[in-house]
C-alpha cells in the first residue's frame, strides 16, 4: 500500500500535477530561462533540488514550527537550500549562473516551492514529501526542457548549443523572445491536456468495462 501511494505521488508530480503543464505555476522563471535546452534543464535541476531539500526538512519540523511563524520559516528553509545552490553553481557552472541570472535567487519566492512546503511537506510524513519533492521537481524539469528545446532548435538552429540545422534554416526569430515563450508554452499546454485528457477517457472507459464484465 506505502508502494502504491508513493508511486501515485510521482505520477502526480511528473503528469497528473504538472506544475507547469497542469497546475500553471512558475510562470516567470519558465517563460524567461526557456530560450535554450541547457538554461531550462539548469534552471528545473536548480528548482528539484531546492524543492527536495525543503520539502525534507520542513516535513522533518512540522511538529516544531510554531504555527505563527510557519510562513517565514518556510521561506527561511527554502532561502537557505537557494542560496546553497547559488553558491554553488557560481563557484562550478559560471556559464550557466550568469545565463540564469536574477533567476536564481527567485526560486526562494517560486510558488512552486512554497505550494509544496504549505500544502504537502507540512503534512505529510517525510518519504512522501521527499517524493513529492523529487516527482514535482523532475516534472517541472522535464517541462522547461521541451520548451527549451522547442525554442532553441527552431529560433537559433541548434539544440544544447550544437547546430543541428545548417544555414539553410533562416530560424523564427520570435520564438527566442518573450511573446514566442508565450506562443509555445501556450501549445505544449494545449497538446499536453489534449493527449492527457484522451489517455484518461480511454482509461476510464476501459474501467467501466472492465467493472461491467465483473457484474456480469
Amino acid at each position: 500500500m506505502q508502494h502504491k501511494k508513493l508511486s501515485q505521488i510521482a505520477v502526480n508530480g511528473l503528469l497528473n500535477e504538472n506544475p507547469t503543464f497542469r497546475l500553471v505555476l512558475g510562470m516567470c522563471p519558465t517563460l524567461a530561462v526557456t530560450t535554450s535546452l541547457i538554461n531550462g534543464v539548469g534552471m528545473g535541476l536548480a528548482t528539484t533540488f531546492v524543492l527536495f531539500c525543503s520539502n525534507l526538512l520542513i516535513s522533518l519540523l512540522k511538529n516544531i514550527i510554531p504555527d505563527k511563524v510557519r510562513i517565514p520559516a518556510f521561506i527561511l528553509v527554502i532561502a537557505t537550500f537557494v542560496t546553497i545552490v547559488e553558491m554553488v553553481m557560481n563557484k562550478y557552472m559560471e556559464g550557466l549562473y550568469q545565463a540564469l541570472g536574477l533567476y536564481i535567487p527567485l526560486i526562494v519566492v517560486n510558488c512552486i516551492i512554497f505550494a509544496r512546503a504549505e500544502s504537502f511537506a507540512s503534512v505529510n510524513p517525510v518519504l512522501p514529501s521527499m517524493v513529492d519533492g523529487l516527482s514535482m521537481g523532475l516534472g517541472f524539469t522535464a517541462a522547461l526542457a521541451v520548451l527549451g528545446s522547442i525554442r532553441e532548435l527552431l529560433a537559433y538552429g541548434k539544440l544544447g548549443g550544437i547546430v543541428l540545422l545548417g544555414e539553410w534554416f533562416p530560424g523564427i526569430a520570435m520564438l527566442g523572445t518573450a511573446p514566442g515563450g508565450f506562443l509555445t508554452l501556450g501549445l505544449c499546454m494545449a497538446l499536453f491536456n489534449y493527449v492527457y485528457g484522451r489517455v484518461t477517457e480511454a482509461r476510464a472507459h476501459k474501467k467501466q468495462a472492465k467493472a461491467k464484465e465483473e457484474n456480469v
